[in-house]
Parts: C-alpha cells; structure tokens; sequence
C-alpha cells in the first residue's frame, strides 16, 4: 500500500550550528495493504514529519513515497489536495473538530465540501455514528463531550470518504487510559473490518502494543 525509499526531509538552517536539521534522513519503509503500523520514537525523532510526508501535508526534499503505486513525491499542489480528499484520513491529537457544529454536522463536513448527495451524507453519517457508538451523542456541542468521544467523532469523519489510508498522530495524547484503550479498539477493529491501512505515531507503548507492527525512529531514521 504504502512505499517509501530513502526519504530525506531538510528545515532550513535552524541546527546549533546553522546547519540544515534532518527530520527524515534516508528512511526506507514499506507498509501492506490493511497493515496496522505504529510508529515510535523520542520528541524530535521525525516520526510526525514521516506521517506528514505520507500524507500530502509535507514535502520531501529527496527520496520517494508511493501509495498504491500513485507517486506522492511528484503531485503538484493540486494533485495532493486530490490524494488527502479521497484516499487519505487523517486523525489528530487536538481533534480538530469544529466548535460550531454538532457531532453530526462535523462528521458531514468531508462529504458536503465535496458535493456528495445529501441522501448519501445522511446515511453515511448515520453509519459512522452507529460504527463508533456515537448515536446519543448526534446533536452535541464539542463542549458537551469527552475527550474520548471527541477522538471518536474526528475518527468518524476521517473516515467519511472511505479512505484508503488513516494516518492518526498521536490520537490518545489527549485522553486517559480508559478513552486511549477504547479509541486503540476502534481503530484495530475498522482496520480489520475494512481493510484500512493504518499508519499511527505513539509515544504510549500500550497503544502501540495493539498495532501490527512497531517501527521505531531515531534522529531521523528507522533504528
């Protein structure tokens, strides 16, 4: 699914010493279809630059990244904004939820911005609000809600468009362990229920533990 080759990623000259700091010096990974990767490491160590990269967000310096054979590295601005709308799903740990809107709504949102029918975005949200248990919860305000219902209302809508790829950043960073551990359940079971794969970047080795796989970073690197 997923294919990334000798990746390098350079922020200008910010280092100690004025030189160039490498996020991602030389990485090479390969992620299966319906694969559930975890990805570890210290602050600093590249790991959200990696996830950013995949997910049309960032832009590599060198190297490549390919996603069903689909290469990443040569989308124009256009062409990434293409990828993120209708294979990628992207989970964050702050939620990035709008405060305006009910649950509902937020989950809605992927489809109305893409004009999809108004009969397809009721039954599609009414479907990801059963798939999550967030039916009672429809109507409410952000600010009515858990933090752990908030992480599985952003799920939902990452997964409104049927995305090919979930990439999540640290998304139980903000929860404690009774909401991480529900929210990691969700995830492996939509992974397996759709074949989904899941890239997630974790400083909790709990969370980790439920991935398929761990991939540690280190300095830029896969160590």
């Amino acid at each position: 699914m997923i294919r990334i080759e000798n990746a390098t990623k350079l922020y200008g000259r910010t280092g100690p010493d004025g030189a160039a700091v490498h996020a991602l010096n030389g990485v090479s990974l390969h992620i299966e279809h319906g694969e559930f990767v975890a990805i570890m490491g210290p602050s600093g160590c590249g790991k959200s630059t990696l996830l950013h990269v995949l997910g049309g967000l960032d832009v590599l310096t060198s190297g490549e990244i390919f996603l069903e054979d689909e290469p990443i590295h040569k989308l124009d601005e256009a062409g990434l904004t293409r990828l993120r709308r209708n294979k990628i799903g992207f989970v964050f740990q702050f939620f990035n939820l709008l405060p305006t809107l009910t649950v509902e709504e937020n989950i809605r949102l992927p489809g109305v911005l893409q004009n999809v029918a108004t009969a397809k975005i009721e039954s599609r949200s009414m479907e990801l609000l059963a798939a999550v248990g967030m039916e009672h919860r429809a109507r409410h305000r952000l600010h009515q809600l858990s933090g752990g219902e908030m992480q599985r209302a952003a799920l939902a809508r990452a997964l409104f468009m049927e995305p090919r790829v979930l990439l999540a950043d640290e998304p139980t960073g903000n929860l404690d362990s009774e909401a991480s551990a529900k929210v990691v359940k969700l995830f492996r079971e939509i992974g397996e229920k759709h074949r989904t794969t899941i890239v997630m970047v974790t400083h909790s080795r709990d969370v980790a533990a439920a991935a398929h796989r761990l991939v540690e970073m280190r300095d830029g690197r896969v160590v």
